[in-house]
């Protein structure tokens, strides 16, 4: 197997805003996987699997990254009553997934704000994206992956194999190809006669460093979601706070505010913390079509790209995926 990625061998870090950064290194690691509000379809069976398999990948990944761990407890906020009253139904449904409803009473202490409670998924959370991304690269080295730092420039039908073309100027010939490339899916699918539009959606990110509230986090959940926004914390008194926020590749000042006020309903010692870090990136979302896209195109050609806002939580049943399409080849 050969992985072809130009930031390997690169340090897996945060850039500032404006440095071009995307992907996974741009993420909070955030996974919404059992408060999925649908109750069928493709979106819902990937992260069902997907949280079915997280704790087996976290275990196989800590052999190389001993920190790699599955921080658990998400805590969604209800916006209204009608929001309320979905989330009773769905933690009805999925009580045997860990789904619990909050009144507002059990939250105030954590979000004085949730006027209409909250729902407590016991599974979800998030895992540290970097830690990750240094873990698995341990394991495809160790599972036999040849990896190249390059970037892939044109892919080429070469009889029944496909001809990757580099940067670099060379090429190499493989029986199969599996494209993950974001936002450059299109570019490489276009010249094979493929349709596959994606679009950027920024998202942005804040490491806050509080001057007053929580002293710990010993009553908090890993990830607290609002309106959108995801608040996790890090350490004593800081906290990350991050959310999908703007079409285009463009970071404006505007949501920089949004997000540390979250819509006028964050508590005061949220709008008086400092900003310490910010960092954007860019989500690769599909057009007119849902997210993401997995799909063979023809023999050999496989696309698994446009996770959007997924891409840390749909990891492992896109890589099952995957796996199954190239063992049926």
């Amino acid at each position: 197997m050969t992985l072809l990625d130009p930031r390997w061998g690169k340090p897996v870090v945060r850039q500032t805003p404006g440095s071009g950064l995307n992907g996974t290194s741009a993420s909070l690691g955030v996974l919404m996987g059992n408060v999925f509000r649908r109750t069928s379809g493709r979106g819902w069976r990937l992260r069902r699997r997907s949280m079915e398999l997280w704790p087996r990948w976290v275990k196989a990944l800590q052999e190389f990254e001993a920190c790699v761990t599955l921080q658990t407890g998400l805590l969604q906020i209800a916006a209204d009553q009608e929001s309320a009253a979905r989330m009773a139904v769905l933690a009805e449904q999925r009580s045997d997934l860990g789904l619990e409803l909050q009144t507002s009473e059990q939250v105030r202490s954590i979000w004085p704000t949730a006027l209409h409670g909250a729902l407590l998924s016991k599974a979800d959370g998030r895992i540290d994206p970097l830690q990750l991304q240094t873990a698995l690269r341990q394991a495809l080295v160790r599972q036999g992956a040849q990896p190249i730092s390059s970037h892939v420039v044109q892919l080429e039908r070469h009889g029944s194999r496909w001809r990757v073309h580099h940067a670099e100027g060379h090429s190499t010939c493989h029986d199969g190809v599996v494209i993950c490339a974001g936002l450059s899916t299109s570019e490489l699918l276009e010249p094979l006669g493929h349709s596959l539009p994606i679009s950027p959606v920024l998202g942005q990110a804040l490491m806050l460093q509080l001057q007053e509230g929580p002293a710990n986090w010993s009553n908090w959940p890993a990830v607290l979601v609002d309106q959108g926004f995801n608040l996790i914390p890090v350490g004593p008194g800081r906290l990350l706070l991050g959310a999908t926020v703007e079409p285009g590749t463009d970071a404006a000042d505007d949501p920089l505010a949004l997000m540390r006020n979250l819509n006028d309903s964050a508590p005061d010692w949220l709008r008086h913390a400092t900003v310490i870090e910010h960092w954007s990136g860019l989500r690769a979302r599909p057009v007119e079509r849902p997210a993401p896209v997995l799909e063979v195109l023809e023999p050999g050609l496989i696309v698994a790209s446009g996770l959007y806002r997924n891409g840390v939580l749909l990891a492992p049943a896109t890589a099952e995926w995957i796996s199954t399409e190239l063992q049926n080849a």
